[in-house]
């Protein structure tokens, strides 16, 4: 369903008619593959301020690994790190954290460690690996801009953690423990792909949703005034919810079957388009002819 238009396989409820916030996933949404931000993407979120519509970010990335592009995009907004699961000020002190419960995360290193899946643990601003110059550390640390603690025993780190993520190059073994790990974990943590390297096991009520709604609270809008952007699973949990949701391109059926439109993938311009096609006509007080169906501007639905 790739292309840019209202998605007819999208959720049963019809999209907003007015948004008052913005909250966007990162990789492979507002970022391209080699981890930039366009300067459309920088001009639509320059539209949105214009607008007085807050931006705020939400990602399975660590908060350092956020908090490198702000300057750049402009914002001084609260945020989601680690899947939504740790929410911060703007001025990147914590404001609420949620955690994995200490037995959850042994559980979830054994069958990480048990498939030979890199693994690694985070608590706030840290990050805990065993070995901090195995490659897919030292490529992460580079693209997070975040300094890994080195420990002896990741099982000495089990309170107050936020994440439980594994890496690997095998990706379809990856999918795989998505599945496997989920079951086993069900009704005990959410455990999502990010992307199709990292696999992230995270509180039961930490997922992007989440978020979404504790930024809403934050703003004091209802979540249907809330749109959401996203490219992979764990986006689901916002998008499904969201008054308007916009999946990326490249997403996935799954993905895109939770949003009410697609635009173009991340390699195409599809943050701005997103934001400048389905968004911005909905931040202005007549938004009525917005309340069925795709913007003006916007291609014809899929």
């Amino acid at each position: 369903m790739a292309g840019n238009g209202q998605n007819r396989h999208g959720p049963d409820r019809p999209p907003a008619c007015r948004i008052r916030l913005v909250v966007s996933d990162m990789d492979g949404t507002l970022l391209t593959p080699d981890k930039q931000i366009t300067q459309q993407s920088l001009s639509a979120a320059q539209a949105l301020r214009h607008a007085g519509i807050p931006l705020c970010l939400v990602s399975s990335r660590p908060p350092g690994g956020m908090e490198m592009y702000f300057d750049q995009l402009g914002i001084n907004t609260p945020y989601g790190a680690l899947n939504g699961g740790t929410l911060f000020n703007p001025d990147r002190t914590i404001r609420s954290s949620l955690s994995l419960d200490p037995q959850t995360v042994l559980d979830a290193l054994d069958m990480l460690q048990a498939q030979k899946v890199d693994t690694w643990l985070f608590r706030g601003h840290a990050w805990f690996v065993r070995n901090a110059q195995s490659p897919l550390v030292q490529a992460e640390s580079r693209t997070v801009q975040t300094i890994p603690t080195q420990v002896d025993n990741l099982s000495a780190y089990t309170q107050n953690i936020g994440k439980v993520a594994g890496s690997t190059a095998d990706h379809a073994a990856l999918h795989e423990q998505e599945a496997d790990i989920g079951r086993k974990l069900a009704g005990r943590a959410c455990v999502a792909l990010s992307s199709k390297w990292f696999l992230d096991i995270t509180p039961l009520h930490a997922n992007k949703g989440y978020a979404v709604r504790q930024l809403a609270a934050y703003y004091g809008v209802s979540v249907e005034e809330v749109a959401c952007i996203g490219d992979m699973n764990n986006d689901v949990p916002m998008l499904s919810i969201a008054g308007l949701s916009i999946a990326m391109g490249q997403a996935t059926p799954d993905v895109q079957a939770s949003a009410h439109f697609v635009t173009s993938p991340n390699t195409q311009e599809g943050w701005a388009r997103a934001i400048t096609d389905f968004i911005l006509p909905r931040c202005s007080k007549d938004t009525h002819h917005t309340c069925n169906g795709a913007a003006p501007s916007a291609a014809h639905p899929q």
